[in-house]
């Protein structure tokens, strides 16, 4: 059984970027046939079917994702910044709750500077490695992409956390003067800011760089770098932002509320501040550059089989219908027409915002997919494709809602009571419990992955898999919304704990964060399917840019293939070791600071004297930088040692170094979504547990099951928030790492 082409196609590639067959029919139609025509009506002209043919015509000759792909990425961003100055606008206070909040923007600020150093050190020296080793026939294109991709990341994330530490006191604010609804829509406004920047950043830069090298034969290679710029980012802000706010909420927890037997979000505790950072730096600027990068590595991934496919000879476009500069513009198209549909949903949580906010939230969530996969239809119509290209679209929209609400079920449904309950006999129990949700809640996700893959394949083979992987991601501006909404709330909740404002208003932030830690659950569930299959479609394109074949007969192929599986397996389990060691030394560190404050200043907990939160910060700061460079190095490290390692002592001839590769990929692929979704679903469904009792269920605060519940939330919170977002970003950057080094192997 042979898997991929036979043969290299990547030195052979020649092809014409402007074509002038726009459907494989057209030839045979008679252009000013007017018995079919019809009307759209928007207020201002007609079109007949001689006009539709003609627009038709006219933006796949013209490109159309260098027309509109950009531009609609200028409009996101403008969008994203009038959200932001109406947010900026909104009440922020005044007194103890600004200076609160004041402190967490200086704290975030202090993390991402220091981040962004790291990150200009791995990219200079990643640029210029681009630069001096890959073919000179893309190479200078190649490493200015990667520097825009470092960018483009870099400034979603930024964006992104400068909104949150603004909307989290102002949504405190709202909650306290004006009620839920209010607070709902600032909360939720500043997470749309995020969505909308991740977006629009996305389709600015992959647009701007089609324009450019769109009659470039090496477009694909270009836009890999690209990728690889975003990947890199997003392995710093993700796993160190992970890392910090561990650190702090860990040994905050355990010395506050275990120890010290004070409230968690207590102003006397000098974690605290340090604590809330952490949630804007790990779970805003960390998810959107994880995300980010899952949404360009998935558009790219799709490019690159389109082109692969057609070096290679194989008839995707005769089978649907297209040409091959439809095929390779689709995927660009598909995600302009995706951020409108984002938009909309926005629009229908604001409008439904008075109601239930979970309620008001799915409404969004589900509408702006709904619209997508209507207008994804509509987009192979009006081109005359196949509709199989928009079923396969289909099947990663509805696998990303279906692995959503599986996640929701896990983390927020009877798995949660259960757990509860099983705390009552003790903490060993609770953590069996935690444990058996956690194994048991991977089944179906990945079922579900495996469902969306076969019935994309089915649709448009190799392609349809990276289709499938943009019809998860198409909406990204509505998901990553609701995703960031959560941080906010939590934040909210806990400025009006330091701030003292009283019940009535705790009230109003608890009900908010309870919705914002289903959400943060349901969207790290759709962060690992959407990075599994943005991967999966980034080592389908590497398998057919090697032109490797793997046949399954033949033993020389197995030998390689299969030492490269053992490897990758392993990958994983060693990124979580690195990444929970990090989180348990900085911990520690942060208890130890946060116990000398206490015990050298007394008036700390007297509430007579302010704690010294910056030193918390620092410390958290300084562990997550330090701690980087080991997954960093992992992460960009394997491919390459692996890929030219086997190339050096194995067979000539072999491609072992392709083909050990190749086995490396899956592996790691298997071992990081296994691991990414135990962890994320035992984390979150102990978290969950926590809450619930704190709710007055199973004895409530002070109880025995409560004690217990801490513990299991405290073991959890590295899982769900550290080493299995990691996950996800270990596998994207193994996989577009692998696909740029592909040509040289």
């Amino acid at each position: 059984m042979d898997i991929g082409p036979t043969a290299s196609i990547s030195e052979n590639r020649e092809r014409s970027w402007h074509t002038k067959t726009i459907c494989s029919d057209c030839n045979s139609k008679n252009l000013n046939d007017k018995s079919n025509n019809f009307t759209i009506t928007a207020g201002i002209y007609l079109l007949n079917r001689v006009g539709i043919t003609k627009v038709r015509f006219f933006l796949l000759n013209k490109q159309m994702p260098a027309i509109l792909t950009p531009l609609f990425g200028v409009i996101g961003l403008a969008l994203a910044a009038a959200i932001f100055l109406s947010i900026k606008k909104q009440s922020a206070g005044g007194g103890k709750a600004e200076k609160i909040s004041v402190q967490i923007q200086k704290g975030a600020m202090v993390f991402m500077t220091r981040e962004f150093k790291l990150i200009a050190l791995f990219a200079i020296a990643l640029g210029a490695a681009l630069f001096l080793f890959q073919k000179p026939e893309y190479r200078g294109p190649q490493s200015v992409a990667f520097f825009m991709g470092c960018l483009a990341s870099s400034a979603a994330g930024y964006i992104g956390m400068k909104t949150a530490t603004l909307a989290n006191v102002r949504t405190c604010i709202a909650a306290n003067e004006t009620g839920a609804a209010r607070a709902l829509k600032i909360a939720f406004s500043g997470g749309a800011v995020m969505g909308l920047t991740v977006a629009a950043m996305g389709l600015l830069g992959l647009g701007t760089l089609f324009a450019i090298y769109a009659e470039n034969k090496y477009l694909p290679e270009i836009l890999e770098g690209f990728a690889m710029g975003a990947s890199l980012v997003a392995l710093f802000y993700r796993v160190g932002g992970g890392i910090f706010t561990k650190a702090a909420d860990v040994g905050t927890d355990l010395v506050g509320k275990v120890e010290a037997g004070i409230p968690e979000d207590d102003p006397r505790n000098p974690g605290v501040i340090a604590d809330n950072v952490g949630d804007n730096v790990g779970d805003v600027a960390g998810m959107g550059s994880d995300i980010f990068e899952s949404y360009c590595g998935a558009q790219i991934a799709t490019i690159a089989i389109a082109s692969a496919s057609a070096a290679a000879g194989v008839g995707y476009a005769a089978t649907v219908g297209a040409s091959e500069s439809l095929l390779l513009q689709l995927p660009l198209i598909l995600t302009t027409v995706g951020i409108v549909c984002s938009v909309l949903g926005i629009l229908m949580v604001n409008l439904f915002a008075n109601k239930d906010p979970a309620k008001s939230l799915r409404i969004g969530t589900i509408g702006a997919a709904a619209l997508f996969i209507i207008a994804s239809y509509g987009i192979t119509s009006f081109f005359n494709l196949s509709s199989n290209l928009a079923t396969a679209v289909l099947c990663g929209a509805v696998g990303g809602v279906l692995i959503g609400l599986i996640t929701e079920h896990y983390t927020g449904g009877k798995p949660v009571r259960t757990i509860a309950t099983q705390g009552e006999t003790g903490v060993a129990t609770l953590v069996i419990c935690g444990l058996s949700v956690g194994l048991q809640s991977v089944v179906l996700p990945i079922l579900t992955i495996a469902a969306t893959l076969y019935g994309a394949y089915e649709c448009a083979e190799l392609y349809g898999v990276g289709l499938a992987a943009i019809g998860m991601l198409g909406t990204v501006g509505i998901t990553m919304a609701i995703d960031a909404y959560g941080p906010i709330a939590d934040n909210a909740g806990g400025i009006a704990e330091m701030a003292e404002m009283g019940d009535e208003t705790r009230e109003i932030t608890d009900s908010l964060d309870v919705v914002g830690n289903t959400t943060a659950a349901i969207g790290k569930g759709f962060a690992i399917g959407a990075a599994g299959l943005a991967a999966l479609a980034l080592i389908t394109a590497f398998i057919q840019k090697t032109g490797i074949s793997l046949d399954l007969a033949s033993p020389d192929s197995l030998r390689y293939f299969f030492v490269g599986l053992l490897i990758g397996g392993a990958v994983p389990f060693f990124n979580g070791s690195l990444t929970m060691d990090a989180v348990g030394k900085a911990a520690g560190s942060m208890i130890e600071e946060i116990r000398r404050q206490f015990r050298e200043e007394p008036g700390i907990l007297e509430g007579t004297v302010e704690p010294d939160s910056d030193r918390c910060i620092d410390i958290a700061t300084k562990a997550a930088t330090r701690s980087m460079v080991g997954p960093a190095l992992l992460a960009v490290g394997t491919p390459i040692v692996v890929g030219f390692g086997f190339n050096f002592i194995g067979a000539e001839g072999a491609q072992a170094g392709a083909k050990t590769l190749a086995g490396c990929l899956i592996g790691a692929l298997l071992g990081c979504v296994l691991l990414a979704l135990f962890m994320s679903n035992a984390g979150g469904a102990w978290d969950n547990a926590k809450k619930h009792v704190e709710d007055g269920h199973n004895g409530g605060k002070g109880s025995e099951t409560h004690a217990a519940s801490v513990v299991g939330d405290t073991v959890g919170d590295p899982l769900k928030d550290t080493s299995g977002p990691s996950m996800n970003i270990l596998i994207n950057v193994m996989a577009i790492v692998s696909l740029v080094i592909a040509g040289l192997l």
